[in-house]
């Protein structure tokens, strides 16, 4: 009879434990087991649902590594209505005694354990070992059986997939290691990292073989994983293989297991970046087939201008449950506390309304990413001055759907693509949502978050920027002291990431080819903006920085941080890219909130909260925690740590 205890990763990190633990063998007569788990449907849908169970709350801003340990959001210090202990990574304090967002032993925040991606691989192996088995489960169809065991193999690459993102090289856990193995048997050894990709990718595939290319019962199974989802994954851990931190990396030349195996391959393989786009494209087909598309918000009954339709799109991209350009939303990932940081106050009947208190606050330099209204950066703008970004100017009649008309605010929030005004809250801005007090887009909600303004009744976040792009625009202040807040499962996958990885991978395996700028330029014509080539050629100082393979990587690289902003997206391609130790070594600033509304001049002046420390190479991947080391000597520590 197998038992079923609960354990501490027990391949990495309990071994001691349960090495002197001989009592755990002793189960009474009536302990559930195993082979109770798979006697009938019933009881194994359970079990499948504990193997989802350990999908990560990534729409949590506190659980979520991406949201809080780069330089996309800063906070207060101390931090005030959120949890920040995962700030302490961006604030350079991670730690080998007791590392933060510990997913190989598993950590706690908010009071909440957060289990070891280990252990979620062993009960998803655990799960495969007994749903194979004809002689288990037979109360369910074959064609059911097969979903589930797609399901969970996907589960299975996925998990190892983040512990590959955090640590690179990983032990890989095909088959579970036995409770009562000898000690020897469970000091499994790290695998270098194309050994790690490869079998990823062999388990992904496998997945997809059996995987439906659509939940069968909307109503039940959204959620729930598909073929999209799986080819989709695929993609993206084929970009992570091929990007500079994992590809020919040669920070890591002396970087070896205890047996003298290198962890990371030294010569540079162009050959991932065409896999990479393989992979991209056939996903994108696989979605294209099913009628996904890039989210457009439906003409509403009161029509609304040219401008706040097309940022409605942006937002909802995002926001909207289960929308057309969502591949993958995790239904595990609620989103309240998400909104609860992010939104201001923009109703000046309720400007003392404490019930959400916006305190993620995107930084100047994020803001700063976003293109110019003719789609270009800022700084390659022949036809637009933004040297001067705190000179004041009011907002026009023309511009009254962007910027509130007369209202004095600084330079640079004028002339922007629309995907800064659908993402970015700012003072003197306009926030369109659907209660809005004329029921259209002329004269709506607004943010003015000085002193003495309706907005600045609960403090403004640090830097006096909010992520607008993250509120549904369903959310209402209500009498009372309350809100509501519409929820949505966090996009772990949409389709506009899978379009800019596909460019990507295609660029750098074969240069500034047609597809390339198909797919870039269909995210662009989304956003209201030229294709990449109209733009540059029309108002760029360098009209030829697209026709290379490095500027138009440069190019790629900006369109992802603007088109994924606050997604988290981010966090992690700055460490693929290898930009991080150049990125995150800047200063963190924002404007001064404590100005008062009769001086927006001293408002707008420019503040240092932060020197952020990353240092290279030890910060692009994670410790693994110092005694875990002493209990597996098989265990190699990253460089650095």
């Amino acid at each position: 009879m197998k038992k079923l205890t609960v354990f501490k990763s027990m391949v990495v990190s309990g071994l001691l434990f349960f090495q002197s633990c001989n009592y755990l063998d002793v189960v009474p007569d009536n302990a559930p087991t195993i082979d109770n788990a798979f006697t009938m449907r019933s009881e194994a849908i359970k079990y499948l649902a504990t193997c989802y169970s350990y999908l990560p709350n990534d729409g949590e801003p506190t659980i979520n590594p991406a949201f809080m340990a780069g330089d996309e959001f800063w906070l207060d210090y101390p931090t005030r209505s959120i949890n920040g202990t995962n700030w302490n990574i961006a604030r350079g304090n991670q730690s080998v005694t007791d590392p933060y967002v510990n997913y190989w032993d598993g950590h706690i925040i908010n009071n909440v354990r957060e289990r070891s991606m280990f252990n979620a691989i062993r009960d998803c192996n655990i799960f495969l070992e007994n749903i194979q088995n004809p002689e288990k489960v037979r109360d369910m169809t074959q064609d059911e059986r097969t979903t589930w065991e797609g399901e969970v193999l996907f589960l299975k690459a996925y998990y190892h997939f983040m512990l590959m993102r955090h640590y690179g090289p990983i032990p890989i856990m095909d088959v579970n290691v036995p409770v009562t193995a000898p000690i020897e048997e469970t000091q499994v050894k790290r695998q270098p990292i194309d050994q790690v990709v490869d079998y990823i990718v062999k388990v992904l595939d496998e997945a997809a073989s059996k995987l439906p290319s659509a939940v069968q019962s909307p109503v039940t199974d959204l959620g729930h994983i598909t073929k999209p989802i799986a080819l989709g994954i695929k993609a993206k851990v084929l970009l992570y293989a091929a990007s500079p931190l994992f590809n020919g990396n040669t920070d890591y030349a002396t970087f070896k297991n205890v047996d003298g195996t290198l962890f990371f391959n030294q010569s540079f393989q162009a050959e991932k970046w065409r896999k990479a786009a393989q992979a991209a494209k056939e996903a994108i087909a696989a979605c294209e087939e099913l009628g996904m598309n890039l989210y457009e918000f439906p003409t509403p009954v009161r029509p609304l201008s040219n401008t706040t339709m097309i940022q409605m799109s942006i937002r909802n991209a995002v926001t909207e449950k289960w929308n057309r350009e969502i591949i993958w939303g995790n239904s595990n990932s609620r989103t309240w506390q998400l909104q609860y940081s992010s939104m201001a106050h923009i109703d000046p009947n309720n400007a003392g309304n404490n019930s959400v208190n916006g305190t993620l606050a995107p930084t100047i330099k994020i803001i700063e990413q976003f293109y110019t209204k003719n789609g270009v950066p800022m700084d390659e703008d022949k036809t637009l001055d933004f040297s001067n970004k705190n000179q004041l100017r009011a907002g026009t009649h023309e511009e009254r759907f962007n910027n509130i008309e007369n209202y004095r605010t600084a330079r640079l929030h004028f002339d922007r693509e629309n995907r800064f005004y659908a993402n970015v809250g700012f003072d003197g801005g306009v926030w369109y949502m659907e209660n809005s007090p004329s029921q259209t887009d002329e004269n709506t909600w607004t943010t003015q978050l000085r002193l003495g303004l309706f907005g600045s009744g609960v403090s403004v976040p640090i830097t006096t920027y909010y992520p607008k792009k993250l509120v549904n625009w369903k959310f209402a202040f209500k009498d009372g002291n309350s809100s509501h807040i519409e929820e949505y499962p966090w996009p772990m996958l949409r389709l506009a990431d899978l379009y800019l990885m596909y460019a990507e991978a295609l660029n750098e395996s074969e240069g500034p080819t047609a597809d390339v700028f198909l797919y870039l330029d269909k995210i662009r014509k989304r956003a209201g903006l030229e294709g990449v080539k109209e733009s540059w050629a029309k108002y760029a100082f360098n009209s030829a920085k697209p026709t290379t393979k490095e500027g138009l990587r440069a190019i790629i690289q900006r369109e992802r941080n603007i088109e994924m902003s606050f997604e988290g997206s981010r966090f992690w391609d700055l460490r693929r890219w290898k930009l991080a130790a150049q990125e995150l070594n800047k200063n963190i600033t924002g404007w001064d909130r404590n100005q008062d509304k009769d001086h927006p001049e001293l408002f707008y002046q420019e503040q240092t909260f932060y020197q952020q420390r990353f240092v290279a190479p030890r910060d692009y991947f994670w410790p693994i925690k110092e005694s875990d080391l002493l209990v597996n000597p098989n265990l190699v520590q990253n460089p650095g740590w």
